[in-house]
């Protein structure tokens, strides 16, 4: 039973990626232009610590212009000049309106007012939420979205926005290193908007990870956070294992 129950789970992953590939078709010229193999994109960076300059600078690297922004414009300047080509600083409003695709990561009690503040901006944009509500850290409101599940609570804190949760439980210092592994690891990612999903996968291969679509916000959006099943690096294989046993 449980052999067949990964073989028809394998194969929801294998139709969900081949739509998400063909949804490409469908999104608006500009943007499809810019998800073509090896083209640029813009891309908004929402809080460049340890996550977002990580995975930015990997972005930045592949060809990719990226403007950082966060509480800290110089340490963004800062940034953006230690890595030259097409990486720029601003604030997070000019970083929203900048992106095509936006990245935020910030503390999970920080959320809220991301989404207050750039609301206006971020409906109907990609979003990948790499935001944790860690307890110990954000009080409360980190126990209710665990809870709830952090894939729905980041819906009601940025609402409007097309989210992909990804980049939630492997550690920042591998992020920055891997499209130098010579084999990929696994990045668990979950969405509901096929067009958002096809648009972050194609940028987390960028970074040098193989996206593993588990499931969406609600079933699966929970369970991308530290000190879970799929916390830690794994083969996309074995990701696509410990995601069937998950509910």
């Amino acid at each position: 039973m449980k052999s067949d129950s990964y073989i028809n789970i394998s194969r929801r992953n294998l139709l969900q990626a081949v739509a998400a590939a063909c949804a490409l078709g469908t999104l608006p010229l500009s943007t499809r232009a810019q998800t073509a193999a090896g083209a640029k994109m813009k891309i908004g960076v929402v809080g460049s610590g340890r996550v977002g300059g990580a995975v930015g600078g990997a972005w930045v690297k592949a060809g990719h212009e990226v403007m950082f922004s966060s509480l800290n414009l110089e340490e963004d300047r800062k940034l953006a000049a230690s890595l030259g080509g097409g990486a720029r600083a601003g604030t997070p409003r000019e970083a929203a309106a900048f992106g095509t695709v936006l990245l935020i990561s910030v503390p999970y009690k920080a959320l809220p007012g991301v989404g207050k503040d750039l609301g206006d901006l971020l409906k109907g944009k990609i979003v990948i939420d790499t935001c944790n509500p860690i307890v110990g850290r954000d009080g409360d409101m980190a126990v209710a979205a665990r809870e709830k599940g952090a894939g729905l609570a980041s819906m009601d804190y940025l609402p409007g926005a097309r989210i992909v949760r990804a980049f939630n439980a492997v550690g920042y210092a591998r992020m920055a290193a891997a499209a130098g592994q010579k084999e990929r690891a696994g990045m668990p990612i979950a969405g509901d908007d096929r067009n958002a999903i096809a648009v972050a996968s194609a940028l987390i291969r960028d970074v040098g990870y193989e996206p593993v679509l588990v499931g969406t916000l609600a079933a699966m959006g929970k369970h991308l956070i530290p000190g879970t099943p799929l916390a830690g690096e794994r083969s996309p294989d074995e990701v696509r294992r410990v995601a069937v046993t998950l509910k």
